[in-house]
């Protein structure tokens, strides 16, 4: 099959073209090389899932999506790390107007256009394919729509205003994109609705025939898009209907696998006593957690994708943890060993109370289990099922801490919800969540009036603060893909 994934791959890439992001023609595409495979039975079409975890498509950094790990307000930046930074990530981090410039590509699609042309193709022609039966067929179909589901999430999310009921149907997001047609150049945008109702329908056409069990972790699994669906039915604040996937999600969660959630408590021990993952309070600061299990392994994946981190999960010191966000942490909290104060090397921080995250060099971004599992609290809280949620939260938190430290003790509704998003923070803390809670939060009126900044120190300790305005909760098209798609507006 090796050259079944070249023909692919040069197909694959040639869709990012469509979209403004490189140069091919329709007749090259056209051609079935003399020897070459292409995908014609459903075996075929089965494989090219496989390598599609790992969202990217070259050697830079710079073509990952993983400027969401820039723009949460969980972080801040000092010198003298921040002017050595990439370009890109003093644009992201200041909140500017255009991260890109006009004649680059937009790292946070890039990459997902590429799977997406894989998951459209699978999706057009498998049902068409040889060899397979009708079962086999209609799994593989399923799992390209959900899939199709998933790069939508991240594109509506990176290009789309935050739902909200009263405006998303004129609200303008990303082209819906349902043809593996590499010659196609016009392109209109599709409202906030339209995207939305497109994954709802997509997700719930595919929930049916997937499977329980899939062969590996990266292959998307009926609890996998049942996770999913809670998921984007959160992001439009529909909670009560979000509740019912999520916990079939849970009670439908491969068995031919593990999926469970680590003991940190165990995981995270000091190296040399029962710690798995080599945790060693005088090396781990200065460098990084080189052990945390791979996403196709790591057994809190219900489903693994993954980004490059850009350095700032291992090596770099220029995204740091805001000393308020370290403070949420309980000093018993073995997710603090995730952290250094130390600089990557070993120098002291810049700014007292910051932390650098130190956990590995990709942050796995697919349908986590944690997440799955406090989205369900905070779909229970803001049912009004208070009890439920912190039996959840209970049962979570004793993962990360010492079960004495796992309790919360409160009942009232909108404290229970806000202590829940500092524990989404808590779990996800420089690794891109924040931000898209950030932007569904910004529509939900316990939340509306937050402000969010960043806040900058020179190499003198003066602070500048950079404030995020609504216009800068969706990323701007490059002039590279507008002058590729003629008409198609940008955000503002």
């Amino acid at each position: 099959m090796k050259a079944l994934n070249k023909l692919e791959y040069l197909a694959i890439m040639a869709i990012t073209l469509t979209i403004g992001l490189s140069a091919c023609n329709k007749e090259y595409l056209d051609l079935k090389p003399k020897g070459k495979l292409i995908a014609q039975s459903t075996s075929d079409y089965n494989l090219l899932f496989n390598n599609t975890a790992l969202i990217n498509t070259g050697a830079s950094v710079t073509e990952f999506p993983n400027g969401q790990l820039i723009l949460g307000d969980e972080v801040l930046s000092a010198e003298p790390y921040f002017s050595g930074g990439a370009l890109r990530t003093q644009r992201f981090f200041r909140y500017d107007q255009d991260t890109y410039n006009p004649e680059d590509d937009n790292a946070e699609m890039k990459g997902i256009m590429t799977q997406l042309y894989t998951y459209n193709k699978i999706a057009n022609e498998v049902l068409e394919s040889t060899g397979g039966t009708d079962d086999q067929k209609n799994a593989l179909y399923a799992e390209a729509l959900a899939n199709r589901a998933w790069c939508y999430f991240m594109l509506v999310n990176f290009y789309g205003k935050p739902y909200n009921a009263a405006t998303a149907a004129t609200d303008l997001a990303f082209p819906i994109i349902t043809a593996a047609d590499v010659a196609e150049t016009k392109f209109t945008r599709a409202t906030v609705q339209a995207v939305y109702d497109f994954m709802i329908k997509d997700l719930r056409d595919a929930i049916p025939m997937l499977p329980v069990n899939t062969s590996i972790r990266a292959r998307l699994s009926k609890a996998a898009a049942e996770g999913l669906l809670g998921k984007v039915l959160v992001f439009m604040g529909r909670y009560s209907d979000a509740l019912p996937y999520l916990n079939s999600c849970i009670a439908d969660l491969p068995t031919n696998y593990s999926v469970a959630l680590y003991n940190l408590n165990v995981t995270m021990a000091n190296s040399g006593t029962a710690g798995a993952w080599g945790y060693n309070p005088s090396t781990n600061p200065a460098s990084y957690q080189s052990l945390y299990p791979t996403a196709w392994l790591n057994t809190e994946n219900i489903f693994c994708k993954q980004v490059n981190a850009g350095g700032f999960n291992a090596f770099n010191s220029d995204i740091l943890l805001t000393p308020e966000a370290a403070a949420l942490f309980k000093s018993s909290d073995m997710r603090l060993r995730f952290f250094s104060s130390k600089a990557s090397g070993g120098a002291d921080l810049p700014v007292k109370g910051a932390l650098r995250r130190n956990s590995g060099t990709v942050v796995q971004i697919g349908v986590r289990l944690a997440d799955v599992q406090l989205l369900r609290a905070e779909c229970l809280a803001r049912s009004n099922r208070s009890a439920d949620a912190v039996t959840i939260l209970e049962t979570f938190r004793a993962t990360r801490m010492p079960a004495a430290d796992a309790s919360v003790n409160m009942s009232d509704k909108t404290a229970l919800i806000r202590f829940i998003m500092e524990e989404r923070t808590r779990e996800f803390a420089i690794n891109g969540f924040r931000w898209f809670d950030m932007r569904r939060l910004s529509t939900d009126p316990i939340f509306s009036a937050d402000v969010y900044k960043h806040r900058y120190y020179d190499t003198n300790g003066k602070m500048t603060e950079y404030s995020l305005t609504t216009d800068r909760l969706t990323l701007r098209f490059t002039q590279k893909v507008l002058d590729a798609n003629p008409g198609m507006t940008n955000n503002p």
